[in-house]
């Protein structure tokens, strides 16, 4: 008979689960009794934070949950930045965790790795944290945390099992349980919103991250009503930002403002109406026409805007029902309001030349890693893609430094044939830079941009913009170049935009990571 730890694995398994990101502990080694006899590749970041990034960028862009296996306490509490990352950005994720023996529980007794309420902690960032007193509830929990990932807003999930609950033996059946699919729309909403849209004089239309899988919906519907849409940052790509009636991530700039502002009708899919989709702009978007918002969440709806119309249901389920009463829209000038708005939004572009030159070297089906550093702000709205999940960052909405570098080492573990690109800032580097040797001892060819301004900043000009003296934002930042060939890497400095592209092109080829550095203040950036 097989023991709780070796089941839980046996039943990942059947889950589909190939990947484990962890860091073995006392406490969980009887997790790893099954994994060796398993399938599932296990892989070792540095710190527990590491693993959760890790883990959200294998989510993001194959669209299966990430899967963490987590130490009691001190794990605990080092994966909690990148858990709330996730849950910010409604990212499946599994953590697996122990805890202290069933009989330890809440004591505060001094245990080793002791969090008295561990589940207390993750409760404010998960869908649910369950603790299994029993083996035998294990198809049932799991059931539940496969569900919130299938068949509703995704967020973390987290379980954790106590020292002697994961070493009991324990007789479970390791089939899955059947999950529902997403909500569909009803009919009586489905008919107002397309009367509304097909009467339309201005409609427009926003695609926030819960439309992510539904491009070929979207598509169809944007074609035939000819209206402008907007991607939000989580939606990047949905809608090509090649195609002539796209508008990417603009929504804070004001002609796009205006835009939306003049539409007789908007409709919102799955979108917040997040702080994160306008920054530069801290104001509520200004709407005089009627809003029909869907989306999967039911307090999402009504949420940050009133809707004229709320629909309660999956993404692309919703754009197909409307899409599908709609009339083709011949009369209306989407693709004029688009031209003009791009022309206006040509003033707004930051780091347009480093952008371009990036975007032209790399291949169309690249998958970039953004975190909170000056170039991604700016790549948000100007760096164009095609085709979903190819653009990750943590500016979504927790915006945590240290994302980037272990995000793409999950997303090449997922995809490990697309081209994957992480774009960093010396600030931020230096939070998850032992992760560096994960993608070293892999052999994982990620070329690594690090945006070198000598300090935090973003930070340091929102303090110039406020008046505020500037304390704590101008640091000392190390040798990069030698940090990294000390980890194995590749590494160079950037003296020329022409040496740049060919550094990228050479780092794509290349079996490992490579570092490129970019010092913001070099000449070569404005020429």
């Amino acid at each position: 008979m097989a023991n709780c730890g070796e089941a839980l694995v046996s039943l990942l398994e059947a889950y589909q689960v190939d990947t484990v990101f962890g860091i073995p502990g006392v406490h969980t080694v009887e997790l790893y009794r099954g994994l060796a006899k398993s399938a599932i590749r296990h892989i070792s970041p540095r710190h527990e934070q590491g693993a959760g990034f890790m883990a959200d960028g294998y989510a993001r862009v194959s669209g299966k949950p990430g899967v963490c296996f987590i130490i009691t306490g001190p794990g605990i509490t080092n994966i909690a930045t990148a858990m709330a990352q996730a849950y910010s950005d409604s990212i499946p994720m599994l953590v697996i965790s122990s805890v202290n023996k069933t009989g330890e529980l809440g004591l505060g007794a001094g245990q080793l790795h002791e969090l008295p309420y561990q589940r207390n902690l993750t409760a404010q960032y998960t869908e649910f944290s369950h603790t299994l007193l029993d083996g035998a509830e294990l198809p049932e929990v799991l059931a539940r945390a496969f569900a919130v990932f299938s068949s509703r807003r995704p967020a973390p999930v987290h379980i954790e099992i106590p020292i002697d609950v994961i070493e009991s033996e324990t007789d479970v059946s390791t089939d899955t349980w059947p999950t529902s699919t997403p909500p569909g729309p009803d009919a009586a909403s489905i008919s107002q919103a397309s009367g509304l849209l097909a009467k339309a004089a201005r409609p427009l239309v926003i695609l926030g991250g819960g439309a992510v899988d539904a491009g070929e919906a979207a598509l169809q519907l944007v074609d035939r009503l000819k209206a402008p849409v907007i991607n939000t940052v989580a939606a990047k790509g949905v809608i090509a930002a090649s195609h002539p009636l796209c508008l990417d991530d603009t929504l804070a700039f004001e002609p796009v403002r205006d835009l939306i502002n003049d539409a007789d009708v908007v409709l919102a899919v799955a979108t917040e109406f997040s702080e994160t989709d306008r920054y530069g702009d801290e104001r509520p978007l200004a709407m005089q026409g009627k809003l029909i918002r869907v989306d999967i969440d039911p307090e999402q709806l009504v949420r940050n805007h009133k809707p004229w119309l709320a629909i309660l249901s999956d993404a692309g389920k919703a754009l197909a029902a409307i899409s599908a009463q709609l009339p083709e829209s011949a009369g209306r000038e989407g693709r004029t309001r688009v031209q003009q708005v791009r022309k206006e939004l040509q003033q707004y572009q930051k780091h347009r030349l480093f952008l371009q030159k990036l975007r032209k070297v790399l291949p169309d089906d690249s998958i970039v890693a953004g975190d909170s550093t000056q170039p991604v702000y700016a790549a948000n709205s100007f760096f164009p893609v095609d085709k979903p999940r190819c653009w990750i960052t943590s500016v979504t909405g927790y915006g945590t430094l240290g994302y980037a570098l272990p995000a793409a080492i999950g997303a090449k573990l997922a995809l490990p044939d697309r081209p994957v690109l992480a774009i960093v800032g010396d600030g931020g580097f230096l939070f998850t830079i032992s992760e560096l040797i994960v993608a070293v001892e892999l052999d994982l060819s990620i070329p690594i941009v690090l945006w070198n301004n000598q300090g935090y900043g973003e930070i340091r000009n929102y303090m110039l913009e406020k008046q505020i003296p500037l304390v704590g934002v101008d640091l000392d930042t190390p040798d990069f170049i030698a940090i990294a060939k000390g980890f194995g890497c590749v590494a160079h400095r950037a003296i020329s935009m022409n040496q740049f592209q060919q550094l990228i092109s050479d780092a794509l080829s290349h079996p490992g990571p490579s570092i490129i550095e970019i010092v913001e203040d070099s000449k070569f950036l404005n020429e």
